[in-house]
């Protein structure tokens, strides 16, 4: 399968292409802004992968739904205009879309969801993620991912109950609010930890990153599970069969 990688000169690009020959998927161009790089991909490509930047993801993927070909989207902190043009072009195309592609945090999801039914309203749900220093956005795409898994799984609207950080008098905890904090510095790939606080314990469930190839390898998954696949937006709960 002939692929191209978008966002191919940032860490996630590079390592979707030293990877991709084992996943027996063939990089035949490498699409980036920087200088080197292609600026697009030609109509040989079979399906792309992308990791750019959010203002890049409607020009790509409306290319690919004209070109017919599956699409993958690994950017995160997209706008509702933006999110919008990605709901158009998977009515065309399958589009896979994650905050994270490693097995390990999916079925973290999985495991927050179920915590958050079982323990209910008696744990306080607080999630902090922390990344190198070069990301851009915050909190995590997976972070928001963990946090609307335990809003599932408590039968509670995010939207209502989300809290990104605190400070100064915010006066005392809502039981069904949740909190997420975001931690930036040096080089960590990805840490995740979401605890469920209650008066007489707390539980812990965390998923910390070694290599990103968990996560390039996941997104390389996907393109090859996405193949063939009718027209639709899934999520990496699809891919792995979780769904």
């Amino acid at each position: 399968m002939k692929i191209a990688i978008v966002g191919a000169a940032g860490r996630m690009g590079r390592k979707l292409c030293e990877l991709a020959a084992d996943a027996s998927l063939d990089v035949v161009s490498r699409v980036d802004a920087v200088d080197g790089f292609d600026r697009e991909w030609g109509g040989d490509v079979e399906g792309v992968v992308d990791f750019s930047w959010h203002e890049a993801v409607p020009g790509y993927v409306r290319k690919a739904a004209e070109q017919g070909i599956p699409y993958v989207i690994g950017t995160t902190a997209l706008t509702a205009a933006e999110q919008a043009v990605v709901d158009e072009a998977a009515k065309a195309i399958p589009v896979v879309q994650s905050g994270n592609y490693s097995l390990g945090v999916n079925l973290l999801i999985e495991l927050v969801r179920k915590a958050a039914s079982v323990l209910g309203r008696g744990y306080d749900v607080e999630i902090t993620e922390m990344h190198h220093r070069h990301k851009k956005d915050a909190p995590s795409g997976t972070a928001l991912m963990l946090a609307k898994s335990a809003a599932l799984g408590r039968g509670v609207d995010f939207d209502a109950n989300a809290v990104y950080g605190r400070r100064g008098d915010t006066g005392e905890r809502p039981a069904d609010e949740i909190a997420i904090h975001a931690l930036r510095g040096g080089s960590v790939v990805g840490d995740h930890v979401v605890m469920f606080a209650g008066e007489l314990e707390r539980v812990e469930l965390v998923h910390r990153a070694q290599d990103r190839a968990a996560f390039a390898a996941g997104a390389l998954q996907a393109l090859k599970w996405a193949k063939g696949r009718p027209a639709g937006i899934y999520t990496m709960r699809d891919v792995l069969g979780f769904a």
